[in-house]
Parts: structure tokens; C-alpha cells; sequence
């Protein structure tokens, strides 16, 4: 089971650290700032979890995630060499494959540590977006968890659903796998038939002076 666990972080950072890079590059960012960007979208969201579950910090523990890292970046350099070109949801679709996976991932950590089932679900919602929510800001566009998009809802429900499915007793490695498929098939569902929430809208009433 640890080996599972640990083999998919290292593909949620793979998939996370590919679509900072594809941003960098829809940017024209250097080199540097393409690697700047996968690492706060890979490592950022379980960064900040570790730090408020005071635990030590994942990739500090191991560094091969940040070669995994590097390599992502270097890699997607060399080999697209025109990112704006690709469609702007193969970005969204590998984003979303790594807000499902860290979801999920972020959960099952909190709840190994102990914590209660609410901030367990919120820290893998945590552990999913916030990654996202710093190259947005890097990048100035309006992190997608404050817009319409079904995002961090995809991230509870991954959550919510793992420990739902783990406290009736189902075999922990089908949970994961459930959970995961889960707030994939909604988060892509939501990217393919354009679902959104509601916006929340302030209608101020019309002055004379604009009549």
C-alpha cells in the first residue's frame, strides 16, 4: 500500500509540475521561471499542508521529487516547443488529473496523522488547489477555485468520498482508486460540458445620472 501511495505522488507531481510548465510557456517565460512554475504547482499544495499539519515536508524528506520535477520541466521544454499551440484544455485536463490525485492523496495523509474527518477533507482540498491557486497568481489569472469552475468541489468530493468509503471498510487501495475516479470524472465532466457554479452578483440599482 505505501508503495502505491508513494507512486502515485510521484505521478501527481509529474502531472501537476507538466501543466505549470505548459503555463510558463503559454507566458514565454525563461527557463527558470518554467521550472519555477512546475515546482510551486507540484509541491506547492502538499507544502502547505505539511507545514500546518507539522509534519516534515514531504520533498524535503525525498528529494526525488524535485528531480522528478526538473526533469518534467526540462523535458517539455525540449520537446514542445510551442505551447501556446496545444489547446487550453489539454492544460485544464492535466491539471485536473492532478487536483483528483493530490485530493485524495492530501486526505489519506491527514487522516494517517490523526486529524478529525472535516480538516482531513480540507486538507486534501488544500493539498489539490492551492498549488494551482499560486501559478495562477504568479501568472496573474484569477485562480480557477475563485471562479465558476468546479474545481475545489471536484477536490471535497475526492476527499469526502475516500473517507466515506474507508469508514465502511473498503479495502484502503480500492478507496483511493475510487475516490480519484471520482473527482476526475467530475472535474472533466465540468471541463468538457462547461458546468459551472453560480455566480454570486451584487446588483447595485441604476443612478438618474446613468439614465
Amino acid at each position: 500500500m505505501l508503495e502505491l501511495l508513494y507512486w502515485l505522488n510521484l505521478f501527481g507531481v509529474v502531472v501537476f509540475a507538466f501543466s505549470g510548465a505548459l503555463m510558463a510557456g503559454r507566458y514565454k517565460l525563461d527557463p527558470f521561471g518554467v521550472v519555477v512554475l512546475s515546482a510551486v504547482t507540484a509541491i506547492g499544495g502538499g507544502t502547505i499542508r505539511d507545514v500546518m499539519l507539522q509534519t516534515p515536508v514531504f520533498w524535503l524528506k525525498d528529494p526525488i521529487y524535485l528531480y522528478f520535477i526538473l526533469a518534467t520541466a526540462v523535458l517539455t521544454i525540449v520537446f514542445i516547443r510551442c505551447p501556446k499551440r496545444i489547446p487550453k484544455k489539454f492544460l485544464l485536463i492535466s491539471d485536473a488529473f492532478g487536483l483528483a490525485l493530490f485530493a485524495v492523496l492530501g486526505t489519506e495523509k491527514a487522516l494517517s496523522l490523526g486529524v478529525a474527518i472535516p480538516v482531513a477533507v480540507i486538507m486534501g482540498t488544500v493539498t489539490g488547489v492551492a498549488g494551482g491557486m499560486i501559478r495562477d497568481v504568479l501568472c496573474n489569472v484569477i485562480p480557477m477555485i475563485l471562479r465558476q469552475e468546479i474545481y475545489a468541489t471536484a477536490a471535497i468530493l475526492g476527499g469526502a468520498l475516500y473517507t466515506l468509503l474507508t469508514h465502511y471498510s473498503v479495502p484502503e487501495h480500492i478507496a483511493i482508486v475510487l475516490a480519484i475516479l471520482s473527482a476526475l470524472m467530475l472535474r472533466l465532466a465540468a471541463i468538457y460540458w462547461r458546468v459551472s457554479l453560480p455566480a454570486f452578483q451584487i446588483l447595485e440599482k441604476e443612478s438618474k445620472e446613468d439614465r
